[in-house]
């Protein structure tokens, strides 16, 4: 598995398009069989901050798998507007993780 983070910075007047899009563009992450899972985090201390957490299958799950697939047309369809708000996007190895009960 391979836990990808996209950082995104969205202008107040943006807000609320973005948490759409990002709302219709779930469809595609779930029907996909790399995506795993996902999170859309919003920053408390930076409201205009946000974070897309994705974890893959792998690197090339994602890369080649996801990518080349009519699940990534249709998200990407959704997000375009949004990817020049895109401060950072890297892909990351879990190192350690601790869940609570």
């Amino acid at each position: 598995m391979i836990v990808e983070y996209i950082r995104y910075s969205i202008a107040e007047a943006d807000r609320q398009a973005f948490a759409v899009a990002y709302g219709r563009a779930q469809a595609a992450l779930t029907r996909s069989p790399h995506c795993l899972a996902y999170e859309l985090s919003h920053c408390v201390e930076d409201r205009g901050s946000y974070i897309l957490r994705i974890e893959w299958d792998s690197t090339e799950g994602h890369l080649q798998g996801f990518r080349s697939s009519p699940e990534f047309r249709a998200f990407l369809a959704d997000v375009r507007p949004f990817v020049g708000a895109i401060a950072e996007m890297r892909h990351y190895d879990v190192l350690s993780v601790c869940l609570r009960k």
